[in-house]
């Protein structure tokens, strides 16, 4: 199983660590708290647990269908536009006054999960097959997946926020904000992406009902 649990770290490691939305978020909590992070990583592991059990249990096909994946990147798009706007006003108030963001750590984490359709597409892609996998080692092995995989994910973002925090002091004020300008417009990146990406969907006579 080791050999197993080693591939299952890498390959979190390697989705974990690309930038996206938890992450911009991560950065612009971290700048009040170095637990930031792991705030973050507990609202992402409410999202992300129930959907590896869902496919675990065989109910994948769900997120298949071509409604399911249009109101993704829909809705997803838009909540992401929406919180990277608000995070963009929010900005001279969080670098220079020092308070924070609108919303608490977990939450953020569960909004930046839940409408991030890439997130349930990496599960029912890669994701499918470390627990198709792990299935060979049994409820053991799927219940060291998981383990591996959350610790990966509290590991690093809790370490992105704790760098943020610590080194927040070294950098001039122009250079926070704009660190803070482009988290924000990360969020309305692909929370844009998403939006068209749906559109495209929907355009396909296909996914027509």
């Amino acid at each position: 199983m080791v050999p197993f649990l080693l591939s299952v770290a890498i390959v979190s490691l390697s989705g974990v660590m690309m930038p996206g939305p938890a992450f911009a978020v991560t950065v612009a909590k971290g700048y009040r708290s170095q637990f930031a992070g792991t705030r973050i990583a507990l609202g992402h592991a409410i999202v992300e647990v129930p959907l590896m059990l869902l496919i675990y249990f065989g109910l994948a096909r769900f997120f298949d269908q071509p409604p399911v994946q249009i109101s993704l990147y829909l809705g997803g798009g838009a909540i992401l536009i929406g919180m990277g706007i608000m995070m963009f006003r929010s900005r001279r108030r969080v670098v220079e006054q020092g308070k924070d963001l609108p919303y608490n750590s977990v939450i953020a984490g569960i909004i930046t999960t839940a409408a991030n359709p890439l997130f349930i597409l990496w599960w029912l892609t890669v994701g499918s097959m470390l627990i198709m996998k792990s299935l060979s080692f049994g409820r053991i092995g799927f219940a060291s997946l998981i383990t591996v995989h959350l610790l990966c994910d509290f590991g690093w973002m809790s370490f992105v926020s704790s760098i943020v925090y610590r080194t927040k002091s070294l950098h001039q004020s122009k250079f926070q904000r704009g660190f803070f300008i482009a988290s924000s417009w990360l969020l309305v990146g692909f929370g844009s992406w998403f939006l068209v990406s749906g559109i495209k969907l929907v355009a396909q006579p296909s996914t027509i009902m």
